[in-house]
């Protein structure tokens, strides 16, 4: 397995890492079985970076993680990486209701996600979103305190903005920020990425294949099911679905050249992105079956020439998506994006 170092200070980590979201209730049911082996078999691949949030299915993630590492022989267990994001508050239905990143509310997260994940520490901790009603300072500050207690190993950020990212910087030492990045969504090349290099902060990059809308396995027509959240997404929605996948059928085309699937295209232009900029980028890809991780860790096989790139890029421009990537209520809690709202 490739590695890569997130950051100056941060961990040493798989170049590719596992999101762990898909596998609590988010795009739909998930199979627990089916979650505890692509588990398994990620680490087993050398997968070493697994990303979580406390509030993927109020606690469910963290529990599933738990058991998996749990069950997991003890040479791939001690080998992972836990990202955990913190601070987003939810009602009884599930609903997102804001965030919190008071000091005391990052130590109240921290004690229940330990207990959930059966563990003494957190590799690395990051507040989901910036709570735009506590400074920066507060909320870093809070989580430098467990790192000195030995109960966090690093501290991240999540969709921060640069003078968020600047100021939490000045605080403590950051490892990495957790951004969206793919070829939909190039948004964080304009002053995130530079300023992360200058830095020395790494980006561990998220919905790399848009919620599977660029993965070539999203066919037209499909429906999305009631308690799949990827049909409040306005890219998913019927006036801009058939657009989005215009889009995918050019990158196909690109695909089948290099005789890789689509996905593979899609993660190898985010693993080679890593050249361009001096922030150090870690694809997290949501794989909740096996078959698809085996998919995603082909991309590490994969290698693109500055054609291919052209190409890439050609078929699918930057800006080219329709529809955000959030509804506007979610938008509106987006740090990294405030810039691009004005």
């Amino acid at each position: 397995m490739q590695t890569r170092t997130l950051g100056t200070t941060g961990p040493q980590v798989s170049a590719i890492g596992l999101g762990c979201m898909g596998m609590s209730p988010a795009y739909g049911q998930s199979d627990r079985s089916e979650s505890l082996a692509t588990v398994h078999a990620a680490l087993d691949a050398g997968v070493t970076l697994l990303d979580t949030g406390d509030f993927y299915g109020m606690g469910h993630n963290e529990l599933l993680i738990s058991e998996a590492l749990r069950t997991a022989p003890a040479r791939l267990r001690e080998q992972a990486v836990t990202s955990v994001k913190f601070g987003a508050l939810r009602n009884v239905d599930g609903r997102f209701v804001g965030h919190d990143g008071r000091p005391e509310a990052v130590r109240n997260f921290l004690g229940y996600s330990l207990q959930r994940l059966g563990t003494d520490h957190i590799d690395i901790y990051r507040l989901a979103r910036v709570d735009p009603n506590v400074p920066i300072e507060e909320t870093v500050g809070a989580i430098s305190e467990a790192v000195q207690a030995g109960y966090v190993r690093h501290i991240g950020l999540s969709e921060a903005g640069p003078e968020s990212i600047r100021r939490a910087a000045a605080t403590a030492p950051i490892a990495d920020v957790q951004l969206e990045y793919s070829l939909l969504d190039r948004g964080i090349e304009d002053e995130i990425l530079p300023l992360c290099g200058e830095l020395g902060i790494g980006v561990t990059a998220y919905g790399v294949l848009s919620r599977g809308l660029i993965s070539g396995h999203w066919g037209r027509g499909r429906q999305i099911a009631a308690d799949d959240f990827r049909g409040l997404s306005p890219r998913f929605r019927p006036e801009n679905i058939d657009r989005n996948l215009d889009l995918v059928d050019a990158l196909r085309k690109v695909a089948d050249a290099k005789g890789i699937s689509v996905a593979q295209t899609a993660i190898a232009w985010v693993l080679a992105q890593n050249d361009r900029w001096s922030a150090g980028i870690v694809p997290v890809v949501g794989a909740r079956r096996r078959d698809r991780l085996a998919e995603a860790l082909g991309a590490l096989d994969v290698r693109l020439d500055a054609d291919d790139l052209a190409a890439v890029e050609e078929a699918v421009p930057a800006g080219a998506a329709a529809g955000a990537r959030y509804p506007e209520e979610q938008m509106a809690h987006l740090d990294s994006e405030k810039k691009q709202m004005k």
